[in-house]
């Protein structure tokens, strides 16, 4: 069995690095890192959408495990913490991987399930972060994401400059702090965006301008981004999908599991995880998060 090494030294903005998971957010992140001047190796899982990365610069791979061979850095964007592990373990990547590498999975799962796959990694002498991100496609395409890192704070000085290149990187603590951290994030964020939904229908229901509205408390005490973002996004009708319900939903219910676990009690979160399952049960599963509005605007006749 392979034993745990020492750290080595920060890795070069320009180390070798392979992204598996070429969606939404896996794309513009692989190709700023091309544009940095990383060696980037792809994997998706519909070699499609991996091969856009291929006029940047990146070696595109049929299988995961030969994505990572000779990689410095691994980045996992991917589903849910059920296809981090099957890629990982399943798909022959943990033993492609090289001694003393570094998985870095940017993917948002359980943090039991980040715990997990450290200990497993680790096992193999393979270094782990838990590393989601915050700033959805616009922070992925300007590098500009909050990156919440959970691990060693070696690892993760390690791989501050590959992580730089995608946004700002904060070690939040142990493995799963990351973790931890996102379920945060998303939150507050789930919980805003129905608040100002909600609150900009009422305007809009007793009669005042809704646009006006947003922008009458805009640089007050409720001001914020997703008073902003989400706000004008209302405000214009538009819910093309930027971050996807689905998603949104699936952290909802990986907060109140991990509440559930360590027995914290979250009913505010509980209220919004209902409210997001039942936009999605009526058709808005194909939206973007801020078409919350479209459900409760269904609720109050308004739709």
């Amino acid at each position: 069995m392979r034993t745990v090494t020492d750290t080595p030294s920060p890795l070069p903005s320009h180390a070798a690095v392979a992204v598996l998971g070429i969606g939404l957010m896996g794309f513009p992140m692989g190709r700023r890192l091309c544009e940095a001047g990383c060696a980037v190796s792809a994997w998706n899982r519909s070699r499609t959408k991996a091969d856009r990365l291929a006029p940047f610069g990146a070696r595109v791979t049929d299988t995961a495990a030969e994505a990572v061979r000779g990689a410095d850095i691994v980045i996992t964007m991917l589903e849910n913490g059920e296809v981090v592990e099957d890629v990982l373990f399943r798909q022959g990547v943990a033993d492609a991987l090289p001694r003393g590498a570094l998985v870095i999975d940017m993917s948002s799962i359980r943090p039991r399930q980040a715990r997990d796959h450290a200990a497993r990694l680790a096992a193999l002498g393979v270094h782990h972060l838990d590393a989601p991100v915050s700033g959805g496609t616009v922070g992925a395409e300007a590098g500009t994401l909050a990156i919440m890192a959970g691990g060693k704070p070696a690892d993760a000085e390690r791989a501050r400059a590959v992580l730089e290149v995608l946004g700002r990187v904060t070690h939040v603590g142990p493995h799963g702090s990351g973790q931890l951290a996102k379920l945060a994030n998303q939150m507050i964020v789930g919980i805003t965006i129905g608040a100002v939904a909600e609150a900009l229908l009422l305007c809009e229901k007793g009669g005042a301008d809704m646009a006006k509205v947003r922008q009458a408390i805009s640089g007050g005490f409720a001001d914020s981004r997703i008073l902003q973002v989400h706000g004008q996004r209302m405000v214009e009708r538009d819910f093309a999908k930027r971050a996807a319900m689905t998603v949104q939903l699936k952290d909802m219910r990986n907060a109140l599991n991990t509440a559930e676990e360590i027995g914290f009690e979250a009913p505010i979160t509980a209220l919004f995880e209902r409210l997001f399952a039942e936009a999605a049960d009526h058709g808005l599963s194909d939206l973007d998060h801020s078409a919350l509005f479209v459900e409760l605007a269904s609720r109050n006749g308004m739709a």
